[in-house]
Formats: structure tokens, C-alpha cells, sequence
């Protein structure tokens, strides 16, 4: 009995960020808010989409592209870290997911803020 293989390659977005963390240094509590954008592209054959980013905690909003990004095309996953009146280092984490490869992809961002004098 001969079994047959089904020989269609599907399709599958893929994502592929140009950094997966962020360093704002060194920064003082007189500009406690502080904003970087991530920029990722689709490296598959088929539409992209994020399902979610989700931030380690609530000082960090992550915001991010709603749309499909067809395949060669850009996103931006932008974060925005607000340490109101903390201060000294910190290390965040924004975890994204998508319909991809990778399907999760987890972005850091970390910086160190001071007492203004």
C-alpha cells in the first residue's frame, strides 16, 4: 500500500527584531519617563501578527503595531518606562507573542536613575 505526503511546504511568518534589548543608561528622576522603539520585520512567507506585549510590571507600557505586517515588511513594538519617583537600576522585560517563529520573544530594557540635585 503506497501512503502519499502532502508536499506543501506551508506558509509561516516569521519575526526578527534588529535588537532585543535596550540600555537608557543613566538618567535623573527630573525625566523620569523614558521611550524606546524596538523595530522588528517579517522574515516568512506569510502575514504577521501580534497577538500581545506584556510588561514585566506596570511602570512599562509596551504599545505595538495592531496591523498584519506582510512578509518583508516592518512593526514596532514601543516601550515606555516611567519610574515616577524610584530610583536606582532597574531591569524590565516586555514579553511579545505572535503568530510566528519564534512565537514568543521576550525584549529587555534596563537604565539607572539617579536623584537630581
Amino acid at each position: 500500500m503506497l501512503c502519499g505526503v502532502n508536499g506543501f511546504a506551508q506558509k509561516k511568518a516569521s519575526i526578527q527584531f534588529e535588537s532585543v534589548s535596550h540600555d537608557f543608561g543613566t538618567f535623573t528622576d527630573k525625566t523620569p519617563k523614558q521611550e524606546y522603539t524596538f523595530v522588528f520585520t517579517n522574515v516568512g512567507d506569510a502575514p504577521l501578527v501580534v497577538n500581545q506585549a506584556v510588561s514585566s510590571c506596570g511602570c512599562t507600557i509596551p504599545s505595538y503595531t495592531k496591523t498584519p505586517i506582510a512578509p518583508g515588511e516592518k512593526g514596532e513594538i514601543k516601550v515606555t518606562y516611567n519610574a515616577g519617583k524610584a530610583t536606582g537600576h532597574f531591569t524590565k522585560n516586555i514579553t511579545v507573542r505572535t503568530n510566528g517563529d519564534p512565537e514568543l520573544t521576550r525584549l529587555y530594557i534596563k537604565g539607572e536613575v539617579v536623584k537630581s540635585e
